[in-house]
């Protein structure tokens, strides 16, 4: 038998990569899903795309939040500070424990504790947005209109 809390990630016994325990909620949880992998290889090839050519770097959510090195300051404040949990998840851990719909990536979502987050803001959306300020301002404003 397994035991969870809300929203907490677990081993999933079918895969090397974590699952979201489903149990019903009334604090959303924000799930920031990246278009890459989460191996190491894979984290040095982007690295390496984002500083050779950021143009063609296909995840539009990791080049709004992140600069060479680290998340940027103002995105950091913004999770920590959003009154709700946040989770990341690469394009791997996504696809093989939570999305049997294939969504474009990346994607955020929120997630009530059903067994399928709903798209809060979508790929073609991060794609549109100029700068980890407006990208808080479209979380939050989208996060305002939703109801527990």
């Amino acid at each position: 038998m397994e035991i969870c809390q809300a929203n907490a990630f677990v081993p999933n016994p079918q895969s090397k990569t974590r699952r979201m325990c489903q149990m019903p909620e009334t604090v959303p949880t924000l799930i920031c899903v990246y278009n890459a992998d989460g191996d190491p290889v894979s984290t040095i090839v982007d690295f390496v795309h984002k500083i050779v050519a950021p143009a063609t770097y296909p995840c539009s959510l990791c080049a709004l939040t992140y600069g060479h090195f680290s998340m940027r300051r103002e995105w950091r404040s913004f999770i920590e500070n959003c009154g709700i949990p946040v989770k990341f998840l690469y394009r791997d851990e996504f696809r093989a424990d939570l999305e049997p719909r294939n969504i474009a990536l990346p994607v955020i979502l929120l997630g009530w504790g059903a067994p399928q987050p709903e798209v809060l803001v979508s790929a073609a959306e991060l794609s549109a947005l100029s700068d980890v300020t407006e990208l808080m301002a479209l979380v939050q404003s989208r996060l305002a209109l939703q109801k527990p």
